[in-house]
This record gives structure tokens, C-alpha cells and sequence, in this order.
């Protein structure tokens, strides 16, 4: 018997055009479980539905990696957070391609009141870091409960990151890639501080 978790983190690694397809596969049956355990009877619930989108959803290749893949999610202190929680960002779930599933570390607020994303280019001259750390520091002045969103790249996202931290911000990074690494490397430090007050957020 597969959690719903689990459903959801296998449901996310199936290929398909559009994401929002899963999303309406998942509303139309009710649940991701009660989905992969009608896959072969997808047609009951989606009548477009081709044959290769019903062997998809009953590989149990997928049920297995997903099952795989939360052991390391347990044991990495990664916190999974499902389309429909109370934790997922409620404005990306107003997006009709929003990812099934997120993977969070840190303590950070994926809902707060205000939220302002600060990115730019890799190559940042001395002004652009100073205009970036200033703006920071006026938000922590006068919007205190501000939650800054990077993407922890070189250049102004590094930069937001950590002026955030100085002004005692919460902030999160956003990553291109899985919580199994951090790149660039150079931005470890930075990363592990802001588990402190912030956190790092991917949907891979």
C-alpha cells in the first residue's frame, strides 16, 4: 500500500507534455493513490487518455523509485512538501503547470505575507551589489516580515542571499537542481547559513 506521498513523488517523475495534465489526472481521480491504483482504468477517468499514458502510470518502475527516493528523503532531513499541503506556496499553486511536489531544508515560510525576488546577472559590477545590499536593508527597515527568493547563482543572487542574512531576512534559493549538492560550490557557507533562517527549495 503506497502512501500518498509516495504516489505524489512518482507521479511527478512520469513524463508528460504539460504538467497540468497530472494535476487534472490527480483532481479528476480524486488523489494521486487512487490514481496509480486505477492506472490501468485511466479512460474511466480521462477518456482521451492514450494506452502509452495508462503503461506509464502502471509501471511499477515508478512506485519503486519514488519508495527509493523518500528513504533519502527521510534520512537527509528533506522535507517534502505536496501539491494541496498547507505548506506548498499558495501562489504557485494558482499556476496551472505547478510542480506536483516540492523538496525544502531550512525552517522557511513558503507563504508569507511578503515575498520579493531579487535576480540579475552573474557578472555584477560593485555598484549593481551595493544597489542590491542597500535595497535589502530598506526592506528589512521598513517591511520587516519580507521573505527574499534568489536563485543562490553568482552575482546579484548570491548577493541577495546574503544581504538578507545580514539584515536578519529570511531568504530562500531556489535551485536548478536536487538538495544532493549545492552549485555552485563556492556558495556552501552561504547555503548552510541560510538553513538558519531561510531555507533552499527545488522541485527536482
Amino acid at each position: 500500500m503506497i502512501t500518498e506521498q509516495v504516489a505524489m513523488l512518482a507521479l511527478s517523475r512520469v513524463q508528460v507534455p504539460q504538467l497540468a495534465l497530472l494535476r487534472q489526472l490527480v483532481e479528476e481521480a480524486g488523489s494521486a493513490k487512487e490514481l496509480l491504483e486505477n492506472a490501468l482504468n485511466i479512460q474511466d477517468i480521462l477518456p482521451d487518455a492514450t494506452p502509452k499514458l495508462a503503461a506509464m502510470l502502471a509501471d511499477s518502475s515508478i512506485v519503486e523509485r519514488a519508495e527509493r527516493e523518500m528513504e533519502f528523503i527521510e534520512k537527509n532531513g528533506i522535507k517534502l512538501v505536496c501539491l494541496g499541503d498547507e505548506a506548498y506556496p499558495y501562489r504557485l499553486a494558482e499556476c496551472c503547470d505547478a510542480p506536483l511536489v516540492l523538496h525544502s531544508m531550512g525552517n522557511v515560510d513558503l507563504n508569507a505575507r511578503h515575498v520579493v525576488s531579487i535576480v540579475g546577472t552573474r557578472h555584477a559590477s560593485e555598484y549593481g551589489k551595493e544597489l542590491c545590499s542597500n535595497f535589502v536593508a530598506d526592506l528589512a527597515k521598513f517591511v520587516p516580515d519580507t521573505l527574499i527568493v534568489s536563485g543562490l547563482a553568482y552575482g546579484i543572487d548570491v548577493c541577495a542571499h546574503r544581504a538578507a542574512l545580514e539584515a536578519g531576512l529570511p531568504t530562500v534559493g531556489v535551485l536548478a537542481h536536487g538538495l544532493d549538492r549545492i552549485y555552485p560550490g563556492a556558495h556552501r557557507a552561504t547555503a548552510k547559513s541560510m538553513l538558519q533562517n531561510g531555507g533552499l527549495l527545488t522541485e527536482f
